[in-house]
């Protein structure tokens, strides 16, 4: 798979990991990690709006709003993520997918390949387990996406 085939914001984070050694690759994840938005207070004092990826090794959880746009533009998907300071990978994870997705409509997440997490060049830096939590955040998101939205996944 190329980056063709991904949204622009998210294409330009893959093509960043993909120039760099993988030594580098987990440090931008880091600083994935440290630009991860805090959750806006709404939520901080409704945990039941969340959902936890449990495939995660870290407690991370997650959920997705999406706004009106006017004009007959379609609507931008917002994300939301909480995950332990504690937890660098799956902050970082998190971090790219929010760079990468939000405010992207609905059709633009689900057209992002299943696999995608495997193009930042990580497979061989981190655990397998800790990829399959990627993975499962990409997928809870466009479940997510596609429920909220009615557009099939």
């Amino acid at each position: 798979m190329t980056t063709q085939a991904l949204p622009s914001a998210l294409a330009a984070i893959v093509d960043d990991f993909q120039a760099l050694s993988e030594p580098e690759r987990l440090q931008l994840l880091l600083e994935f990690s440290e630009g991860l938005p805090p959750l806006p207070e709404r939520l901080n004092d409704h945990p039941e709006l969340l959902e936890q990826v449990v495939e995660c090794q870290s407690p991370l959880f997650l959920t997705i709003e999406t706004e009106k746009n006017g004009g007959g533009q379609a609507p931008a998907v917002r994300l939301y993520f909480k995950a332990p300071a504690e937890a660098p990978t799956t902050r970082g994870f998190a971090g790219v997918l929010h760079e990468g997705l939000d405010g992207l409509s609905p059709e633009e997440i689900l057209s992002v390949p299943d696999d995608m997490p495997e193009l930042l060049g990580l497979t061989r830096a981190i655990t397998p387990l800790r990829m399959r939590g990627m993975t499962a955040m990409l997928g809870r998101i466009k479940r997510k996406v596609a429920a909220a939205s009615g557009v099939r996944a």
